[in-house]
């Protein structure tokens, strides 16, 4: 609403600065002629930023927008993307949450970094020229990650691209890769199939990322796991079994990172992307295509 009030302004002062230019030529008022002369560019600029705006429909690419037109980023600057799905696993009023494979020794979500497909990672190395992102050590695992970066020239074009059926990539009706790697294949779970509910789109705004340095855009597609009665069971048993390779977690120890003031705990456990899942959460996510579509997958190879 503010988008098209601001329009409406600054499509008025353009309409006032011609008319009054005119009147003015009309009447000989070389003074106020003057002023409506000046008036009517920056008007006109004013209008067309104001038509971006409104074409600018989710907050990362308003960010983006801003960002270039305080100088803040150039179109050759590098961004850094993260593109990811994480699983919402919820029994009782607790989260499911595995340990950070990466040696953070903070607890997350089971999810991980999309992974491309095919010859994805040649094309868009063609289209957008992205480079690999050095910020978090490649090695098997992490070959092939949505991860990467690219200068902030392409990053409108680069996720429409991952949004279209073009790209070769894993896509939301099945991602049980990171889920059969870090529960299956380790054991803590025997599941064969699983089914869920794609809660929508968790995405940033761009910005600073303090960790690595670099302006930042990352993407997380939330999903629900709907367990069946048994799996259901295999979570309450899991809540009886102390370990180190995963936790339960209620909302509120997820918004505080795990801090715990009354146990003297001042460290953060918890990493900070795993607030994303909480189902109060959920009316925060973008609601993209096949949002609130269910999905039965199986786990074997």
């Amino acid at each position: 609403m503010k988008k098209v009030l601001r329009l409406i302004i600054w499509i008025t002062m353009v309409s006032v600065a011609v008319v009054g230019n005119y009147f003015c030529i009309e009447k000989k008022l070389v003074f106020w002629e003057g002023v409506f002369s000046m008036m009517f560019p920056i008007a006109l600029g004013k209008t067309v930023w104001a038509i971006q705006d409104l074409c600018d429909t989710t907050n990362w690419k308003t960010s983006l927008r801003k960002h270039r037109r305080g100088k803040l980023i150039r179109n050759n600057d590098l961004i850094r993307i993260s593109f990811s799905y994480l699983y919402r696993i919820k029994i009782k009023d607790k989260y499911f949450l595995v340990k950070n494979c990466r040696n953070t020794g903070k607890y997350q979500p089971v999810g991980g970094v999309y992974k491309m497909e095919g010859n994805e990672k040649l094309a868009i190395k063609n289209l957008f020229h992205v480079v690999d992102d050095d910020k978090i050590p490649i090695d098997n695992t992490s070959r092939d990650d949505y991860r990467l970066q690219m200068e902030s020239k392409y990053l409108r074009r680069f996720v429409k691209r991952f949004n279209c059926r073009k790209a070769e990539r894993e896509r939301i009706d099945n991602v049980g890769r990171e889920l059969r790697e870090e529960l299956i294949d380790s054991g803590i779970v025997k599941w064969k199939r699983i089914k869920y509910r794609f809660c929508g789109r968790h995405m940033t705004e761009l910005k600073f990322g303090e960790h690595f340095q670099i302006y930042e855009l990352l993407l997380a597609d939330i999903v629900e796991l709907l367990p069946t009665p048994e799996q259901e069971n295999d979570l309450i048993k899991l809540m009886e079994i102390e370990s180190d390779h995963y936790c339960f977690a209620t909302a509120d120890q997820i918004t505080r990172l795990g801090v715990d003031t009354e146990k003297n705990q001042l460290y953060e456990r918890i990493g900070d992307h795993t607030k994303k899942i909480i189902q109060e959460n959920e009316g925060q996510l973008l609601k993209i295509a096949n949002t609130g579509n269910v999905y039965t997958i199986d786990l074997l190879e």
